[in-house]
């Protein structure tokens, strides 16, 4: 039985992993949970699960944590995510959005243990502190996102075999087919009702502006040890085929599936098994396959993103931070869509080029965010 740590429980992600041990509870049993303010369905998760440990990082919420079990003891403030990193857990599952991630990330890693991830923001950020503590200290890391488990199961599970390109594909996100002359007028709940995947709210924009992908790209560097040009992006509204690779004999091997994140989710909890899902099976009599170019004048988020992979060091970091600032901002209604990458490009042309590390990427994590919110105190792009 596999012992999960679940940092993000209360998330897409993380309600997906818990219905996935309620289909095998023979395999998996919880010992740890967290999240940052949903304390409501955390109590329920906590009194269902009883963990050993479990988290809150945002303690203004605890008092609607009701009916704690006996075994399990109940962290709360900006630290209650570390309390949830448990040595005794076979897989740390980390699901939360965001800089927040980096953190439990080097804990596990230093930790040396198989982590399942699923929050990209952390490579993005610090995959050069990351990729270097998981070598040394012989973690593994799985991940998550559809894309990046389709390219290791192409791979046939080895991050380190050889290849001559990744071709990542992106559906193109719900604006896909939305006149460029009309996406400043596109308001949160048009952006968010992408065609083929139910995600949560932040990541469902960055598909939007393909500001996922751009991430995507440079999470591929790190996990896969592999250079920017080496690395491809397809359009493939039918988000059928999740990824693919090139090999040196120009033969291409791609992982398809119906747009469920249940599939490498449940592959990241049972590698290296294989059991049934819910996933509705392929119907290849009815199904066709396009693919096309990223126009950049439609998606300028995603060429931000290839711009600061180029740059290196402490930008991606900044772009990341940046990014889900100007993506809140969208979603509360302050700034229109078509804005979001204005931020973002004032945001890492402002921030100062560092070296990396945890105390250099804390800095600039802060410092982009600023940035984004002084911009937008000022109106500069209104």
């Amino acid at each position: 039985m596999k012992k999960i740590a679940l940092l993000g429980s209360t998330g897409s992600i993380g309600k997906q992993v818990l219905n996935i041990v309620d289909r095998y509870p023979q395999d998996f049993k919880v010992v740890s949970i967290c999240c940052n303010k949903n304390a409501k369905l955390l109590s329920e998760q906590i009194n269902k699960y009883k963990p050993m440990v479990a988290g809150l990082t945002t303690s203004e919420y605890a008092p609607q944590i009701i009916s704690l079990p006996s075994q399990t003891t109940l962290y709360t403030g900006e630290k209650a995510m570390l309390h949830c990193v448990l040595q005794e857990a076979d897989i740390i599952v980390i699901a939360v959005v965001g800089f927040c991630g980096l953190e439990p990330l080097i804990q596990a890693c230093k930790m040396g243990k198989t982590i399942a991830l699923a929050n990209k923001e952390s490579l993005i950020s610090g995959g050069e502190i990351v990729m270097t503590l998981a070598k040394e200290h012989g973690a593994t890391i799985i991940p998550v996102d559809s894309e990046h488990s389709a390219i290791w199961q192409c791979l046939h599970f080895d991050k380190t075999a050889p290849f001559k390109k990744i071709i990542l594909t992106a559906s193109g996100g719900a604006l896909r087919s939305t006149p460029i002359e009309e996406l400043e007028k596109v308001t949160p709940k048009i952006a968010l009702a992408h065609p083929n995947w139910n995600m949560g709210d932040k990541i469902t924009i960055d598909c939007a502006t393909m500001m996922n992908k751009g991430l995507e790209v440079i999470e591929a560097m790190w996990l896969f040890n592999c250079p920017l040009d080496k690395i491809h992006v397809v359009i493939h509204p039918q988000s059928i085929i999740h990824s693919m690779v090139e090999y040196q004999d120009n033969s291409v091997i791609a992982q398809l599936g119906t747009p469920t994140m249940e599939l490498p989710i449940q592959l990241a909890l049972t590698y290296p098994e294989r059991k049934p899902t819910a996933s509705t099976p392929l119907d290849f009599y009815n199904l066709s396959l396009d693919f096309k170019k990223v126009d950049l004048k439609r998606y300028p988020c995603f060429e931000l993103a290839l711009k600061s992979a180029k740059t290196g060091h402490n930008i991606p970091c900044a772009l990341s931070s940046a990014n889900e600032e100007a993506v809140n901002l969208f979603l509360q209604g302050k700034i229109k869509y078509t804005r979001i990458a204005d931020y973002v490009s004032y945001a890492i042309n402002n921030v100062e080029i560092l070296p990396v590390t945890y105390e250099n990427l804390v800095k600039t994590n802060f410092l982009a965010r600023e940035l984004v919110l002084s911009a937008y105190k000022e109106k500069k792009f209104d």
